[in-house]
């Protein structure tokens, strides 16, 4: 049985390496494009509910566009659509946004107009260096909140506590808001690593671990995943704070199970 998910046919067309495995009326070779928005749902159907989003300057793979909707593929597998007026010609992004949220400004001053606002994560070309800004391709962009490409962070537990306090969203990816599996996914690929989009695929992250949790490790629920900043304390995107929190882990082991999800059912290592 395929994953909807991962699956790149909607019935009309799939990828051209799926010919033989899914029906479609017929087989396509994908294009790139690129996110142009600051943050863009991933639905489910066109106009429909969020699966996932995506951060301007993620590179996608398009199998059609069809009355203002595009079905994509974006790098972690997942399937979807996007407006496609979001969309944009393959651009390779210079930097990214590596503090909690910038601005990028009309001109080259912090007292004028914003052109746009700009998530953890996102990315920008730089086209030219000033004193305190960067001139990129999207406006003035101050130098402290962005990092080359080249330059990742390497603590994905660092990266998932600048979320701290960011709202909880369901099947939100940034820093505008984030749920569980999104924290997770945003945490690794900031590091340079590939994650999948939710929690249950996420598991196959790492490898299992028995001994005393790590800054790093994750550990997962039916439906939840978290983060361990230290041997007994936990970061996560959850409902019951609506927020990114810390949390004791001992603590948040009783509550959840207390409140009707189950003990932790797998305990990965990925760093």
């Amino acid at each position: 049985m395929t994953d909807r998910r991962l699956t790149a046919a909607n019935g009309r067309i799939a990828a051209m390496h799926l010919a033989g495995q899914v029906p479609a009326a017929r087989y396509v070779t994908g294009w790139p494009m690129v996110l142009l928005r600051p943050v863009t749902d991933l639905c489910a159907a066109p106009d429909g509910v969020r699966d996932r989003q995506l951060l301007r300057g993620a590179t996608v793979t398009v199998f059609e566009d069809h009355v203002g909707w595009s079905f994509v593929q974006a790098a972690d597998g997942y399937v979807g659509y996007v407006p496609s007026d979001r969309l944009g010609p393959p651009v390779v992004h210079s930097h990214f946004v590596a503090s909690p949220a910038t601005h990028a400004y009309r001109a080259e001053d912090f007292k004028s107009a914003v052109a746009m606002a700009l998530p953890l994560g996102a990315h920008v070309t730089v086209l030219d260096e000033r004193r305190k800004f960067f001139k990129t391709d999207v406006g003035f962009v101050p130098k402290r909140h962005v990092r080359h490409v080249d330059r990742p962070f390497e603590d994905p537990a660092t990266v998932a506590q600048m979320h701290f306090g960011v709202p909880y969203l369901w099947g939100g990816n940034s820093t505008r808001g984030i749920d569980c599996s999104g924290l997770i996914s945003a945490s690794l690929r900031l590091c340079g690593r590939t994650c999948p989009g939710d929690s249950d695929l996420q598991q196959a992250l790492g490898q299992d671990f028995t001994d005393t949790p790590r800054r790093g490790d994750l550990l997962f629920w039916q439906g939840h995943v978290a983060m361990v900043v230290d041997a007994e304390t936990l970061v996560h995107a959850n409902a019951h704070h609506m927020a990114v929190a810390y949390e004791p882990l001992a603590q948040a082991v009783l509550r959840i199970d207390a409140q009707g999800g189950g003990p932790v059912i797998a305990r990965r290592r990925v760093v």
